[in-house]
């Protein structure tokens, strides 16, 4: 069984108006295109919607029953239209821990005065890519290299490294700076889909430290504050997610964290460019 929207909506307009003239009118069509669509929608369904009275028409039994489910298929076939046209408007650029850190309230203040017609919207996904395998976001804020099949990325700027650990921390909550090596004599905790710590930052050092796994960011902070172990971490987690209980501090000689935004290969979103130029310079002023 096939049937159109055009059908359905000639249908519903005819329901609602009375008449075939009346909804001819609204429809801007002629009176005999508007029989002739009616009549292929009920030469479909195999039984007759409208019974012509005097002063117009009326809906027969069957008419009665399709109508209501007719105005639900045209509100949905409404609402994906309008998402058609909108998902041209907005650019989505996922993240899964932290976004831009002390950044990330400049880059959409500077971007709403800029973009009157593209709507920067901030997503949070945790997983590898932050949304962008999974098609929620157009461009990703990722910290770790993507498949490079499949997705072109950009670095955009570099990140301090830091250590998080519980505030009461009784030998380190008066430190201001710590080290690899002294990070390597704790337990580590990580994520190690999306984080950026792993083993390979203390190779060739004269022991690792233990790892327990988490499994997002709020996790990984609570069992920081309960003191179970501690973090590395880039420095945007500092200003996305403080918490009370835990303490950031820079590591001397810890490596720094290219922040990257990816795309897709096959597919640059409108607004691209100017994203990318907008994140370049507000790292480059720090």
């Amino acid at each position: 069984m096939e049937w159109s929207l055009r059908e359905l909506r000639f249908f519903v307009t005819v329901a609602e108006a009375g008449s075939f003239t009346d909804a001819a009118a609204q429809l801007y069509v002629s009176q005999a295109a508007v029989s002739r669509t009616i009549a292929g929608l009920e030469k479909t369904l195999g039984d007759r919607l409208l019974r012509r009275v005097p002063r117009g028409c009326e809906l027969t039994s069957t008419g009665q029953q399709v109508l209501p489910h007719a105005r639900r298929v045209l509100s949905e076939a409404a609402r994906f239209t309008e998402f058609l046209t909108s998902r041209h408007d907005v650019l989505r650029l996922g993240y899964a821990w932290a976004a831009l850190g002390r950044h990330t309230a400049r880059l959409q203040r500077d971007w709403a005065q800029r973009h009157d017609a593209l709507e920067l919207e901030l997503l949070r996904h945790n997983s590898p890519t932050a949304g962008l395998a999974e098609g929620l976001c157009d461009v990703a804020i990722v910290r770790r290299p993507v498949d490079e099949k499949r997705f072109e990325s950009l670095v955009v700027g570099l990140e301090r490294r830091l250590v998080a650990f519980a505030s009461d921390d009784p030998q380190w909550s008066r430190r201001r700076q710590l080290s690899m090596a002294e990070i390597a004599d704790r337990t580590v905790i990580i994520d190690p889909r999306v984080g950026t710590t792993s083993s390979q930052l203390w190779h060739g050092a004269d022991h690792p430290p233990r790892f327990i796994e988490s499994t997002d960011v709020d996790g990984w902070l609570d069992a920081i504050a309960a003191g179970r172990g501690v973090g590395t971490t880039a420095e945007a987690t500092a200003h996305h997610h403080p918490r009370p209980g835990v303490t950031y501090r820079p590591i001397k000689d810890g490596p720094r964290i290219p922040v990257r935004l990816a795309w897709w290969r096959d597919h640059h979103p409108n607004g691209l460019g100017d994203l990318v130029d907008a994140v370049t310079r507000l790292y480059a002023a720090t």
